[in-house]
């Protein structure tokens, strides 16, 4: 891959995702297979103003060998350094970058349940200072390729071509090209933030979806609650990105106020495996009934990791015209496919999205509406003949996506 080229996409993440600012402290938690590039990332964090950058590397292997020997006693356990680096997070609010490439089936055939049981018992361990961070710090998920990864989405191909192949696609959809990279990225954010404010004015209570593979569904939204694109805002922090690339505009629904069935357009991958072919059905705002053709048992644990997994957090609307989906390619990632088409999130909303949420307790933003949970796992749902009408709160319904595409 030309090193240009690259180091527009190393300045992209630093000066756009994750807004590195003079005195910033950054970390990077990184995988193992493009070192170069994370270094060149780290240089461009300097570049930018950083004061401090700590990376974290990991490995899935390891990480499987991990998951697949130890018990759930010791998988659950928190040591007291690793809850001190919560307890530190809390306190310095540190700028946040991962820099992914994780393999599809990294964890493919071990114990989920087990793995779900430990994830269970460290939850509550942090979730406390999960709450402190939420919406107040930077941090962005950008990607580069592994050759696991690599040899999933293109396995026809020898492994450096499919390598190289997978960096094309990244970079290509993260609008890193021959022109100025970050003025690619603002007039993206400007389109996405005009959709965004759109949507603000028409004050929705509810969105009701529809297409010919089965998806027939009805949510609640707040009509006080604010719409995400592109660009966000910490109150101390400033501006970032949170994902590059992305297409979605989104929002927190109603936890509990959800009907009907959506239909999934693509496989998830979620805990180093993959769901295929996949329904979820509501009833009363939680999900009563999951089908799928492939690891049903892995999507039944899934809804019942907590209270919350069972409800949804994030409604988001993306073209189905979208650069991601115009590829032809499955990523198998949700970075990309989430933002192929329109999806939906399964667990915590973002509080961040309500008027005063990061002022209030727990307890308030739980009564304003926004689901909490311990997982938040996007699945996709938009077709080429996705409808989606909003019912504002004067009763008033609009069109908001005709035949996968945006029709305000």
């Amino acid at each position: 891959m030309d090193l240009e080229r690259l180091r527009k996409y190393a300045k992209l993440i630093a000066n756009v995702g994750i807004a590195v600012k003079p005195k910033d402290e950054v970390w990077i938690n990184a995988e193992l297979d493009q070192p170069e590039f994370v270094r060149m990332v780290v240089e461009e964090c300097y570049n930018a103003g950083a004061s401090e950058v700590k990376v974290f590397w990991s490995d899935d292997k390891t990480t499987r060998l991990k998951l697949k020997n130890e018990k759930i006693s010791t998988l659950g356990k928190l040591k007291s350094f690793e809850l001190d680096k919560y307890k530190y997070m809390a306190k310095k609010m540190p700028s946040i970058l991962h820099i992914i490439s994780e393999d599809p089936d990294a964890f493919k055939g071990l114990n989920q349940k087990k793995i779900a049981k430990s994830r269970a018992k460290i939850y509550p361990k942090i979730r406390k200072y999960r709450d402190q961070i939420d919406g107040k710090y930077k941090w962005c998920i950008a990607a580069v390729p592994g050759k696991d990864w690599a040899k999933k989405v293109f396995p026809k191909l020898d492994e450096d071509t499919a390598v190289e192949k997978l960096w094309e696609a990244i970079l290509t959809t993260s609008r890193v090209d021959e022109n100025d990279a970050i003025e690619n990225w603002n007039k993206h954010n400007a389109t996405l933030i005009s959709n965004r404010e759109k949507l603000e004015k028409l004050r929705l209570v509810s969105l009701e979806y529809k297409s010919k593979n089965g998806t027939d569904f009805k949510v609640g939204l707040n009509p006080n609650m604010k719409w995400g694109a592109g660009i966000e805002e910490t109150p101390a922090k400033g501006a970032f990105n949170p994902n590059i690339p992305t297409e979605e505009v989104f929002s927190t629904p109603i936890a509990g106020k959800a009907e009907g069935t959506l239909v999934a357009s693509l496989p998830l991958s979620y805990q180093g495996e993959l769901i295929t072919d996949f329904t979820i059905t509501f009833e009363n705002g939680k999900v009563s009934k999951v089908t799928a053709k492939k690891n049903q048992k892995l999507l039944e644990t899934m809804v019942k990791m907590d209270e919350g997994a069972s409800m949804l957090g994030e409604v988001a609307l993306v073209p189905f015209s979208s650069p991601i989906n115009k590829t032809g390619i499955l990523f198998y990632n949700t970075l990309f496919d989430e933002n192929a088409v329109c999806h939906c999130a399964l667990g915590i909303g973002f509080p961040e999205l309500l008027p005063g949420g990061l002022e209030m307790s727990p307890e308030e933003i739980k009564k304003a509406g926004v689901n909490h949970s311990m997982i938040h796992v996007d699945f996709m749902i938009g077709t080429a003949d996705l409808s989606i009408v909003g019912v504002s709160e004067d009763g008033r319904r609009t069109q908001i996506f005709k035949d996968g595409e945006w029709a305000i």
